[in-house]
């Protein structure tokens, strides 16, 4: 397949992780006869595949031509740009053993003479990936503690927070999310919040042949309606919100509710913790509460409805948020977080309780947790601090509900001014921009808008839609333009009082800047080093 163009956001729907492939020797338990899974899948035998064509061992399962090894079948299916089946000839040079392919791809195929390996063909190739894939693979979900959280925001935040836990207690952990994959000890930089289905069944693959306990991930509503996770059913799932953003994919915030929904049926988790203080939260409880009694719960952080898990008891100071998070069946648990803000109480307590749901005594996670520190781990571009006077901090906030959390937990904590630098994506959903803008202009007193990642769309229309915007709410507040993003974060850091707090939302983690189809290396981060740097040095 071409190259990937997703970097963590769902931007595109062909990424793939870039792990090696797991040893055929440690990780999966034998080849798999090509015939039974033919047999299996009802796949069909293209001509030219050879008389020999069952005996075929296959060892692996990969999309990507890239990541092929010896005896991989390669899935070769049409992807965003091109069809998979143009890179037919390269995965069998690299080693595939055999090619799985749609009627598109094997009349492709047909045109370029034989590949010396088998062609099996299947109407739909995506649909079956996962569970073709788990079964060469030996089922590695079924040998795993497995933990998947979804919702709009605090995903990633949460499933640090669920590692750090399980860390805590002694367990060997295995990470895929928005900012990396990890196994062990190892991470590489992830290319979409959930890996492709096959890409997933190879990453648990290789974590249950490194003595992995437990796997936790974050699952994005694309993941969920293109069953990239297909056949994992989780051991516990949990929700953190729900507020508009990837309307460019899903045509409704009720169709993008709908496919967050489905990680809390039978099918796709044994267990759920469902955090109830917005309406979607609430009414995902509602329904599960009836549909499947007891095995999905309810959480509430701010009190807003009654719940199963509850958070009271809170603390606040300069280092953190200490909380009690209690059940209606009386177990208790006492923790505390130094990530700031009301929306890291809840993806503490969030993250808490579902490790709580998972089987582990509240004594047991309270001793573990209070000698790690709480719930605190670092957690990249999410309101990552990189300087106390001025505080600067980034966060990956990138849609109106993740803004207005960002802005509300800096507020009350700024003495002087709370200057915000952020813009909107280019080729995306454009009814986020006018509401992302009136929220910059009411939560800050100095509004720098620049660009985030254009894409194909031209840069100074993008930003003249958010101006518009945003000069049209609040007349008193400050609205700039400065159109390179690395020129505002200098610009801003340089200018920033000792008590003003910047906030550079938008990217958070992110490395690379798309323009026109061009990616170019650009980490808020690094400009804000830089800037700090020259502040340091009194150089403007």
């Amino acid at each position: 397949m071409s190259a990937p163009n997703g970097r963590g956001r769902e931007r595109d729907n062909n990424g793939a992780v870039t792990f090696a492939v797991p040893s055929p020797s440690s990780a999966v338990p034998a080849p798999t006869r090509l015939g039974d899974l033919a047999a299996t899948f009802g796949l069909a035998v293209a001509d030219g595949s050879g008389p020999d064509w069952a005996e075929v061992g296959v060892r692996g399962v990969r999309a990507d031509n890239r990541e092929i090894a010896d005896g991989d079948l390669f899935a070769a299916h049409t992807g965003g740009r091109v069809h998979g089946a143009r890179y037919a000839g390269a995965a069998v040079s690299a080693g595939a053993a055999a090619v799985l392919t749609d009627p598109a791809g094997a009349r492709l195929l047909a045109g370029t003479g034989p590949l010396g390996v088998p062609v099996l063909v299947a109407p739909d190739v995506p649909a079956l990936l996962g569970e073709l894939a788990a079964t060469v693979y030996g089922r590695p979900a079924e040998a795993l503690g497995t933990f998947a959280v979804t919702g709009t925001n605090g995903k990633t935040t949460t499933v640090f927070m669920l590692d750090h836990a399980l860390r805590a207690l002694g367990r060997r952990t295995g990470l895929i999310g928005t900012v990396e994959v990890r196994v062990g000890g190892r991470a590489v930089p992830a290319t979409l919040t959930t890996p492709q289905p096959a890409d997933l069944q190879a990453l648990l693959a290789q974590m249950v042949a490194e003595d992995v306990d437990d796997l936790v991930m974050e699952v994005s509503s694309h993941a969920l309606a293109l069953g990239r996770v297909n056949p994992v059913v989780f051991d516990v799932a949990g929700f953190t919100n729900l507020t508009q953003d990837h309307l460019d994919f899903h045509a409704t915030l009720e169709e993008y509710f709908e496919a967050k929904a489905d990680l809390f049926t039978p099918a796709r988790s044994h267990r759920g913790v469902v955090l109830v203080d917005d309406e979607w939260g609430w009414r995902l409880a509602e329904r599960s509460a009836t549909a499947r009694p007891g095995a999905v719960v309810s959480l509430s952080a701010t009190g807003a409805h009654e719940a199963d898990w509850r958070v009271h008891e809170v603390t606040a100071d300069a280092s953190g948020t200490a909380f009690t998070l209690t059940h209606r069946d009386g177990r208790t648990l006492r923790t505390r977080t130094a990530l700031p803000g009301g929306f890291n109480l809840a993806n503490a307590a969030l993250a808490a309780a579902m490790v709580l749901e998972s089987g582990v005594g509240a004594a047991e996670l309270e001793d573990a947790l209070a000698a790690a520190g709480g719930l605190s781990p670092r957690v990249p571009g999410r309101m990552e601090q990189l300087a106390e006077r001025p505080r600067v901090i980034v966060d990956f906030a990138h849609n109106p509900g993740a803004l207005a959390q960002a802005l509300a937990a800096l507020r009350p904590t700024t003495a002087g001014r709370l200057v915000l630098v952020f813009g909107a994506t280019g080729s995306r959903d454009r009814t986020k921009r006018p509401e992302m803008a009136r929220l910059a202009v009411e939560g800050a007193d100095v509004v720098v808008v620049t660009d985030d990642d254009p894409h194909d769309e031209p840069p100074e229309q993008i930003r003249a839609e958010v101006l518009a915007a945003a000069r049209g709410h609040v007349p008193d507040t400050t609205v700039v333009e400065i159109a390179s993003r690395a020129e505002a974060i200098r610009t801003v850091v340089l200018e920033a009082g000792e008590d003003d707090t910047v906030l550079v939302a938008g990217r958070g983690h992110e490395t690379v800047q798309e323009i026109a189809g061009v990616d170019h290396h650009l980490d808020d981060r690094e400009e804000v080093r830089a800037a700090l740097a020259l502040r340091a040095g009194g150089l403007n």
